[in-house]
């Protein structure tokens, strides 16, 4: 087995998105998953920073986290997989489950990240369905009549 990957190659193969963003969050690698869940094409991700898929109310939080990443070369996220909304490019509101790693330059200080994408917004409804459908089972409403 030939060991040389293209890790380009690679990236565009799967159908998760793979988004490699830089120190500043400025995004270095989209590719067509990304473009399939997104909705931005390469050429529109690549003059953006992250904040363009983060939705307003957890930008603050979410540009903490990358710093504080970027500062100490560590994410709290590890190998866990991490469940938040995303933004499309339409406007609409996705689930998406993730990844995360570091990257790091020949001085192993922090310039970037990876992260590894599945859209989950259509499980995510079926899941919320399902739990207002079961705490309805266990607590019917009282539909018994009292007379007088």
């Amino acid at each position: 087995m030939n060991t040389n990957v293209d890790l380009n190659h690679l990236a565009e193969s799967i159908g998760d998105a793979v988004v490699v963003a830089d120190a500043n969050e400025k995004i270095v690698l989209w590719n067509a998953g990304a473009t399939r869940i997104f909705g931005y094409s390469e050429t529109e991700a690549m003059a953006n920073t992250l904040d363009f898929i983060v939705p307003d109310r957890q930008r603050q939080r979410h540009n903490h986290g990358f710093s504080k990443s970027m500062e100490t070369g560590t994410t709290r996220y590890g190998e866990s997989i991490l469940r938040v909304p995303a933004r499309h490019k339409d406007g609409s509101t996705l689930s998406i489950a993730f990844t995360v790693g570091m990257l790091f330059d020949q001085n192993h200080k922090a310039n970037g990240v990876v992260a590894i994408i599945r859209d989950e917004t259509q499980r995510f409804a079926e899941e919320r369905a399902l739990k207002k459908r079961l705490a309805e089972l266990e607590n019917p409403p009282n539909t018994e009549k009292t007379s007088l």
